[in-house]
């Protein structure tokens, strides 16, 4: 498939569904998120044959701690499992992968993990993932201007230099361009606290398709319909 004229450079992903999916099959939830993990691997492949140098994707919320203790156990475990069987193929694939999100309420051994293949993927340029794991739009927003007071505090910082650019060098997408398109699966249209700074002039696409159903054709296709978005980022058409 050809690329489309107009490729979104970095496409964010909110992976909904999974646990729908599974139940409307009579399974546990689970099932649902093992599914949606293997669509992901779908995903990151199709990325740079429409054009996508960055892709990231919501894997945990900071909400999500709510869900009961076995769909939280089965998630992390899963989450483990994912980077143990996938790290060598990220590598070879060309693939960088960076963690966003807050680090403290995740179990140390998971911690290592990520670091670990953070470092290890840290020279690929082919395709940045990332993966937004204990993750929320608020959360981030709060902590980076926690780190950002306490600079002001230390005299690193004049209170009077923070500005939009200032601040967003706090976030932990610091290293990354804003999203140009932000994708949801499932039917529903809402953001749930995701990228809420970065998304700002973000297009948005709302899909039906459960995510373990969202395949990398339907992702192409939603992709190839970007580059027929006029974008003007609050400027009038001339």
């Amino acid at each position: 498939m050809a690329k489309p004229k107009s490729s979104p450079k970095h496409v964010a992903v909110i992976m909904d569904g999974n646990g729908r999916w599974a139940e409307m099959r009579g399974r546990p939830r689970l099932v649902g998120h093992h599914a949606g993990a293997r669509r992901v691997q779908e995903i990151v492949k199709a990325c740079p044959d429409v054009g996508v140098e960055y892709l990231t994707i919501f894997a945990f919320s900071t909400e999500n701690w709510k869900r009961t203790q076995r769909e939280v156990s089965g998630l992390m475990r899963l989450f483990r499992k994912y980077i143990l069987k996938e790290a060598k193929a990220l590598l070879q694939a060309g693939v960088r992968v960076r963690f966003i999100g807050d680090r403290i309420k995740l179990d140390e051994k998971l911690v290592r993990m990520m670091d670990d293949l953070e470092l290890l993927t840290a020279d690929n340029t082919k395709l940045h993932l990332t993966v937004a794991l204990n993750y929320g739009g608020r959360d981030e927003v709060t902590r980076a201007v926690q780190r950002l007071a306490f600079d002001v505090s230390q005299n690193k910082l004049k209170y009077t230099d923070v500005d939009a650019e200032v601040l967003g060098k706090y976030l932990d997408t610091r290293l990354l361009p804003d999203p140009d398109l932000v994708i949801r699966t499932s039917g529903e249209a809402r953001i749930s606290n995701f990228l809420l700074w970065q998304s700002a002039y973000s297009e948005y696409e709302f899909i039906d398709t459960l995510w373990p159903d969202f395949t990398s054709e339907e992702f192409k296709a939603v992709v190839g319909r970007f580059g027929t978005r006029e974008r003007r980022f609050g400027a009038v058409k001339a």
